[in-house]
């Protein structure tokens, strides 16, 4: 942004506090204009510091802090654009004002924030002379020292301020031979000082505290942190001789548990090899590598070792990108010392170790060394390798899941040249994956097949082979490399797939066939997948395959065309093959002179790629006669992928004929290709013939064909013409246009018209096809104009497309098509398919882009125009008058098209738009918020959204007094449709214009509307700010929980036992291996225990086998107790017995393990316990009861001094048994009692009648529940009780 953006920007105020400064501009302005001066930087620049020469007092500080703050901070946006020559000149006048204010305890941050601001661009502009001068003279070093205070400033906003001062300081060096800023030397040691002190502090203060679990967030020595960070992010970086001082206190900070200070220390590390990654400050990294190496902590340091791992991996990264060869050969004694860390027990330790390992063969093996490697590159390699064979012995057993991910990432960087160095480490991994006690078998996979990419399937299988056919005894098959082969097979050998893999699927096909037509058993259903799974590989095995000329000879075709035609199933993968091997040479042929690289990996140059195109192109008639043929027997759902291969193949055809020389072959191809198309032109005309003369019944019958059914061959023609259409000389294209003429008239074929208005983009995607297009133009027009009655709704958005394509070809002088489409092109906004309004939309703005560039529309040619019609002026004002015609239109449904259209483009074009334009628009569209039909109210309430997204404010704001009210009218509209919408269009008004404005126009029923979302805003930023609050309250008081069983220490000492608990693992202390509980101070266990499973049969391991570390854990094997049979339960009589345990002459043990409550109250089990619970359940206080209408309550409330856990002595547990069995009614059978004669409550009402109530001696209506004994009328009253005395 220039200096008059940034003081425009001032002049034109929208807050309270810019206001200040824009009087202090005009009063500076007119100063300048009435002094005669230009008001240019310099001019600014000294009425400013006149103005700062009144308020400032030396002895009281600032005097007006209001004019200062304004002043200094147009002085900070002005003094950058200033000449440094004058600001060295008024180095001592511009310091003499601000000094004050950095000086002064009561100066605000935004006054600090601009005197920084200005301090910055001072003493970016002073030479080394000035430098030179003592920090105890007025000088730029005692600036420096001031903006380092600041640095550790409270305020973040001040601290970031002067910490971004400093940094740009730092970055302008004056012109000196020294790397570093004559001033970086005082700010490091400045910055070691505080930093030094700060964790000094942080020292005492922990040791103080109670809490010796966590440590503070300590913000201090973060701020400390980030000022570290501003000076070694500086173009010459942190000062060389304060290197090892740095990298100590670093490495000190990182091991602390507080993972902000990490973090920091990390960002600091990270900024210094940032700025080292240049030549001109890489002669530091060799002093910072050897200052890390120094700091090396201890092998089993779990808090260090991982930060200074990590660090190591960074520095490594920019040393290859300085120094690629060098630190390459560097490689192996680094990969050595840091692979010795995966023996750690810390699982830290060892994803670190990894992580840099991996780190190493990514970024510091070069491209160079694969490619073209010398001797010591080699012998480099092979020490790498070697090393990492070594990983997978069983001293590093522990961390093979981190192994494996090495081994893959080395396979990657190895390529091919892994064949000789890194066979071993597949023959390893192979074994381990066979294994079936083996549990990684999922990262052993991600190994193989990386070095299956790597070394190619052909050395892989050499190492593990497959033994599917004739597989041999103690030889495993391994059928389960076959999906990896499918999913990394690529850059390889053809000829490998033809004699390894082709012979299998015959031979599996052979006994599938042996099988004849029975019925498929499991072993059928597997020769099937294996040939399938077989085929799978043709994909990989062509893409970039290294012998295509030798490999691909007519065996091999005639053998692709033969399984095309019999097995269906195999068709995708082949058809993909196919494609593979065309798009892969077309690929490197399209590799730029910067990607060279890519192609030494691919180890295919861009002449072997055309020698494979060329020899590719001999098959291709053929190839293509076989797919169009198959083609027509595929179903619609499955020819996606052979319409793929056709048009791939149809590519290296006119790839063929265009760019080999010989006269024969290309002429013999081209004529081929056109003959091919003549048939198919033929066979096309002859299906439509027979289709239009086909009698309507079949017709209709044809439409009501299952998915299972052969399309219509017009439509399997068509699609093929589409397909050739892009390779066919110009002057076929007279014909092809002729063809679709006669198809799109036709109502009853509406995929058929829908396949002929895809022509005309397909088309435009070739240059013979634009050019076709630029000159049959008027054809084109007149032939989509006159086939708009004709169109079908499923080819809406074809046609749409076919319509942008014309207007993307008209000339200039046939812009009258633009008005003739145009009312369609507007109508098609409102179609139900979204495909269709997304093109129609586009259709429009390319129309409006087509008028923008200019022309003459004739109006006499529009249709349904008047011959006399005059010439207009093709333009965006024009375009938009079309499009507004729509508003005077018959239907709601054509105004509300008209409205959605205006909006689309109006967002597109508005800044292309005259102002008067835009307002106009905007008046007429708001009349139509006060319209009663809700579909144009809808389009105008996008309309409205997007002028207060999208337009300028000045524009926008005027317009508000009509808005808001049109607007609020319709949030209380019936069903409330568009009070969501309304909501959120008041919502962006408020954002943009303040509540203020928006209140300002609102009327009095919408002000609650106003009012709600200015409450729903405050109480969302209330919520937020408390959670925030919370959420650092939390981290303060959170403590570090105990790794344990036990919460604290005392707990540990009271329920901690030495016995073993798992009492449930009936074994042997022989059986069982001892738990080793011996732990250090500290709390990190001692001993790393190593357990051997054991074989069937007890037979002994034998540790020299190959499978031996399958057999070894690093965890204590399991042994379950075998499950043993119990005695089942009988009694005296013999019958067996079911619960009710622990009775007299039964054991203890037998007792029933599930009861739910041993507790047995009085009466439980008898029928008189049953009378007690089922009174209980309708009498109780948590009965339920019956409220109004008859609805059932459920009570919740407790009774007072009840409680749940309560337990009643016997002598009440007695009396309230007796008094409840004398209540109860002992037995209730159809409105009869058994026993005597008793009163019968009834009630008539509800659903089923009459319905049975309670039998009681008397009517408690406080403890009845509510509704039975009594009768219900309507309504839920309760009516009369009826007696009844038998």
């Amino acid at each position: 942004m220039t200096l008059e953006e940034k003081l425009d920007k001032i002049r034109s105020p929208k807050l309270q506090n810019q206001k200040e400064t824009a009087i202090v501009l005009s009063a500076v302005e007119a100063t300048l204009k009435e002094q005669h001066h230009s008001q240019t930087p310099t001019g600014y620049f000294v009425a400013l510091l006149a103005l700062l020469s009144q308020p400032h007092l030396p002895n009281n500080g600032v005097a007006n802090d209001h004019l200062a703050s304004s002043a200094l901070y147009l002085l900070d946006l002005v003094i950058g654009h200033v000449p440094a020559a004058i600001l060295r000149t008024k180095f001592s006048q511009i310091l003499t004002y601000i000094a004050p204010v950095l000086t002064s305890e009561d100066a605000t941050a935004p006054l600090l924030r601009s005197s920084i601001g200005c301090l910055e661009s001072l003493l970016v502009a002073q030479d080394g002379a000035a430098w030179t001068l003592s920090q105890t003279q007025i000088s730029p070093r005692r600036v420096m020292a001031g903006l380092l205070s600041l640095a550790s400033d409270q305020r973040p906003k001040v601290r970031k301020r002067a910490q971004d001062a400093i940094t740009q300081i730092l970055k302008h060096p004056p012109p000196t031979p020294s790397l570093d800023h004559p001033v970086a030397d005082m700010c490091a040691e400045t910055a070691m000082r505080t930093l030094t002190d700060a964790l000094a502090v942080s020292s005492v203060s922990k040791r103080k505290s109670k809490d010796s679990v966590q440590e503070h967030n300590q913000p201090g020595l973060i701020h400390v942190l980030q000022l570290v960070k501003a000076i070694s992010s500086a173009s010459g970086g942190w000062p060389s001789r304060k290197i090892e001082q740095l990298c100590e206190v670093l490495m000190g900070v990182s091991r602390s548990n507080n993972k902000y200070l990490t973090m920091a220390a990390f960002e600091v590390f990270e900024v210094m090899f940032q700025g080292m990654a240049d030549q001109f400050s890489a002669s530091k990294l060799p002093r910072l590598m050897e200052a890390l190496s120094e700091l090396k902590p201890s092998h089993n340091d779990s808090q260090l070792l991982p930060p200074w791992i990590a660090v190591i991996s960074r520095a490594y990264d920019v040393s290859a990108q300085i120094d690629p060869q060098g630190t390459f050969h560097k490689l192996p004694e680094m990969f050595d010392q840091v692979s010795e860390f995966l023996s750690s027990a810390s699982h830290e330790i060892r994803v670190s170790a990894s992580e840099c390992l991996i780190s190493f063969l990514v970024n510091c093996v070069p491209d160079s060394v694969i490619a073209e490697p010398s001797t010591i590159d080699e012998k480099t390699l092979e020490k790498v390798a070697r090393t990492a064979q070594a990983l997978l012995s069983i001293k590093f057993q522990a961390a093979w899941m981190e192994v494996f991910n090495v081994e893959a990432v080395l396979f990657e960087a190895l390529q091919w040249r892994a064949i000789p160095l890194a066979q071993s480490i597949v023959t390893t991994v192979g074994e381990l994956r066979a294994s079936e006690s083996f549990n990684g078998k999922r990262e052993a996979d991600v190994v193989l097949g990386k070095a299956i990419q790597s070394m190619g399937p052909e050395a892989v299988l050499g190492m593990l082979p497959l033994n599917l056919i004739r597989s041999q005894k103690g030889q495993p098959g391994r059928a389960w490399l076959l999906p990896l082969l499918r999913d990394n097979v690529m850059n390889t050998n053809l000829a490998h797939f033809r004699s390894e893999f082709v012979p299998l699927s015959e031979a599996m096909y052979q006994r599938i066939i042996n099988h004849g037509e029975a019925e498929k058993t499991m072993e059928v259903k597997i020769f099937e997948t294996i040939v399938h799974q077989t085929w799978a590989l043709f994909p990989g095995y062509a893409n970039l395959p290294l012998d295509l000329v030798q490999a691909f000879d007519q065996e091999f075709a005639e053998l692709l065309s033969n399984l095309l035609y019999s097995q269906p199933e195999l068709r995708p993968d082949i058809c993909r093959g196919l494609q593979t091997l065309v798009e892969s040479n077309q690929g490197i042929l399209a590799v730029d002179a910067d990607e060279q690289e890519k192609l030494m990996l691919s180890r295919v140059t861009k002449s072997s790629a055309q020698s494979n195109l060329d020899h590719l192109a001999v098959f291709a008639g053929n190839l293509l006669a076989v797919l169009f043929n198959v083609y027509t027997q595929t179903l619609p759902q499955f020819r996606g992928y052979i319409l793929q291969c056709i048009n791939a193949c149809l590519s290296i055809t006119k790839e063929r004929a265009s760019t080999i020389r010989s006269f024969v072959i290309p002429r013999s191809h081209k004529q081929e290709l056109f003959d091919t198309f003549v048939r198919v032109t033929e066979m096309f005309e002859t299906s439509l013939a027979e289709t239009s003369i086909q009698p309507q019944p079949m017709k209709q019958q044809s439409k009501d064909t299952s998915s299972n059914q052969m399309p219509p061959t017009t439509h399997t023609l068509m699609d093929l013409i589409i397909t050739l259409s892009i390779y066919l000389p110009l002057a076929t294209f007279a014909q092809l246009f002729t063809l679709t003429s006669r198809i799109l008239p036709l109502t009853n074929e509406p995929q058929l018209q829908k396949k002929a208005y895809k022509l005309l983009p397909r088309l435009a995607t070739s240059d013979n096809g634009a050019l076709a297009l630029g000159n049959r133009s008027k054809d084109l027009q007149s032939l989509l104009l006159g086939s708009a009655a004709t169109a079908s709704a499923p080819a809406r958005r074809d046609r749409l497309l076919s319509l942008a394509t014309v207007v993307n070809h008209l000339p200039n002088s046939d812009l009258h098509f633009i008005p003739a489409i145009l009312s369609e092109a507007v109508i098609a906004t409102k179609e139900s398919n979204e495909k269709a309004r997304s093109a129609a939309f586009d259709l429009l703005v390319l129309m409006g882009r087509k008028m923008g560039e200019g022309g003459t529309i004739e109006q006499s040619k529009i249709p349904h125009m008047d011959a006399a019609a005059p010439t207009v002026e093709a333009s965006l004002e024009e375009f938009f008058t079309m499009v507004s015609a729509g508003l005077v239109g018959e239907t709601p449904h054509m105004i509300s098209a008209s409205i959605t259209a205006l909006t689309r483009i109006l967002y597109e074009f508005h800044k292309q738009l005259p102002r008067t334009v835009i307002e106009d628009l905007v008046s007429t569209l708001t009349l139509f918020l006060t319209s009663n039909n809700r579909e144009v109210v809808r389009s105008c309430l996008g309309f409205t959204k997007v002028i207060v997204v999208s337009l300028p404010t000045e524009v926008v704001q005027p317009k508000l007094q009509a808005l808001i009210p049109g607007v609020l009218g319709w949030s209380k509209e019936h069903k409330s449709r568009f009070r969501a919408k309304v909501k959120h269009i008041i919502e962006r008004m408020i954002r943009r214009f303040g509540i203020q404005e928006v209140e300002q126009w609102c009327p009095e029923d919408g002000k609650k509307l106003v009012q709600n979302i200015r409450k729903t805003k405050e109480r969302k930023k209330r919520k937020k700010s408390e959670a925030a609050e919370e959420a650092s309250e939390m981290d303060e008081g959170r403590k570090v929980s105990r790794k344990g069983r036990f919460e604290s220490e005392y707990e540990e000492a009271i329920y901690d036992s030495d016995d073993d608990e798992d009492s449930d693992m009936d074994s042997s202390d022989d059986d069982r291996a001892p738990k080793d509980k011996t732990k250090n101070q500290k709390g990190a266990t001692t001993g790393n225990g190593t357990y051997i499973t054991e074989l069937p049969d007890d037979e002994p391991l034998d540790l020299l086998s190959a499978n031996a570390l399958s057999h070894i854990s690093s965890s204590q094997p399991i042994q379950f107790k075998a499950r043993t049979k119990t005695k089942a339960k009988v009694d005296l009589d013999g019958k067996l017995v079911f619960g009710n345990g622990n009775k007299k002459g039964q054991a203890k043990d037998d007792a029933d393990q599930m009861a739910v409550d041993p507790r047995e109250g009085p009466g439980e089990g008898t029928l008189e316990g049953g009378i007690n619970a089922y009174v209980a359940a309708i009498r109780g206080r948590d009965a339920v009861q019956r409220g109004r209408g008859g609805r059932l309550k459920f009570s919740n409330k407790r009774q007072r001094g009840g409680d749940e856990m309560d337990v009643d002595d016997e002598e009440a547990t007695e009396n309230r048994k007796q008094r409840t069995v004398s209540e109860a009614l002992v037995k209730v059978k159809g409105g009869e009692m058994k026993g005597g004669s008793r009163r019968i409550m009834t009630q008539r009402g509800g659903r089923g009648g009459a319905s049975n109530g309670l039998v009681k001696n008397s009517f408690d209506p406080k403890t009845q529940r509510k509704g039975l004994g009594v009768q219900k009328v309507k309504g839920g009253r309760v009516g009369k009780t009826t007696a009844v005395r038998r």
